[in-house]
């Protein structure tokens, strides 16, 4: 028995009738189905057959099924396996244009009480654990009030951007990525700086400067762990610090330096929200790095995903200052 396509994918089959795609037709000289045409949209923006498959209330065969037929009435590949899902092809890219106007269409059927059209869907985020506590987070929320029908997913993860965004729309990583058939968005600076609990400083004394920093230990990174470049190369300002208590989540560096692990490399925009930690040596160590947001153009394309990258963005120059850590 075949599951229903969902009230737009309905719509859009009588909506674009009688749309011109016949310049899609090479192969069976049958015009794609409408109806198709929005599974490989969802496919080609999830990277993957089971993401999709939830999104449109389908089986994992259907969106197969669908994909199949779509590719004989275009007359090649739109879908190419890559490792952890699918990338779409140069005529799946194609196609998906076609798929984005039909979508355009249903939607302008769907406005909400100011007459506007309204927003809906799931964006995924991938982001380090303090951009999205203190940036995504706040972001999503602002959208979310605005658009009730948008869910935001974060997934908290320290990483370099991926070569295949399989299930996410946007990344926001640490450093410039290399990364292709992708948009590179720079979003803005932050800083880090060194920090030490009261109670530490007064028990072990202050830092007087750099050489001085040999003789503490430093709460950061796991060294071995550590994918991040930019991340990996902060802590060349200092002599060899005997590592401390280290993790792979900013959290715990924050909470093990409070509890007096330490000299803490931190964000200046999370530190600075204790009273009990004072930072050191700040005009000798002030590392500066920047945020970045990597999507693909296709699926920047899409309203309810424009929305929460402008909140990002939005919110990254509201909080300017804080990220650089100045008072």
């Amino acid at each position: 028995m075949q599951v229903p396509l969902p009230a737009m994918v309905k719509t859009a089959g009588v909506i674009c009738k009688n749309a011109d795609m016949a310049g899609f037709s090479r192969s069976s000289g049958r015009q794609p189905s409408a109806d198709d045409l929005l599974v490989l949209l969802a496919v080609g923006r999830s990277g993957r057959y089971n993401i999709a498959a939830e999104e449109l209330g389908l089986n994992h065969t259907t969106i197969s099924r669908r994909i199949n037929a779509l590719e004989r009435s275009v007359g090649g590949r739109v879908l190419a396996r890559v490792a952890g899902g699918w990338e779409l092809t140069d005529l799946g890219r194609e196609a998906l244009s076609a798929a984005e106007a039909v979508e355009s269409a249903v939607r302008s059927l769907s406005v909400n009480t100011g007459g506007q059209r309204a927003l809906e869907g799931v964006v995924r985020i991938s982001a380090t654990d303090g951009f999205s506590a203190y940036i995504a987070a706040p972001a999503a929320a602002q959208v979310q009030r605005n658009h009730p029908n948008v869910a935001v997913e974060i997934v908290a993860a320290t990483r370099r951007a991926t070569q295949q965004r399989s299930g996410l729309d946007v990344e926001v990583v640490v450093g410039e990525p290399k990364v292709h058939r992708a948009k590179a968005i720079r979003l803005g600076d932050y800083c880090l700086g060194l920090y030490g609990a009261r109670d530490y400083l007064a028990d072990n004394g202050t830092p007087a400067s750099i050489a001085d920093l040999a003789r503490y230990p430093l709460v950061y990174f796991i060294d071995s762990m550590l994918q991040v470049d930019d991340l990996d190369v902060a802590t060349s300002f200092a002599p060899a610090m005997r590592e401390s208590v280290t993790s792979t989540n900013v959290f715990v560096h924050v909470e093990a330096t409070r509890a007096a692990a330490g000299i803490g490399l931190l964000p200046c925009f999370m530190a600075d929200r204790h009273d009990d930690l004072v930072r050191v040596l700040p005009d000798e160590v002030a590392v500066r790095l920047t945020y970045w947001l990597v999507t693909r153009a296709e699926t920047l394309r899409r309203p309810e995903v424009a929305a929460v990258v402008d909140a990002i963005q939005q919110r990254m120059t509201e909080q300017a200052d804080v990220l650089l850590g100045v008072d």
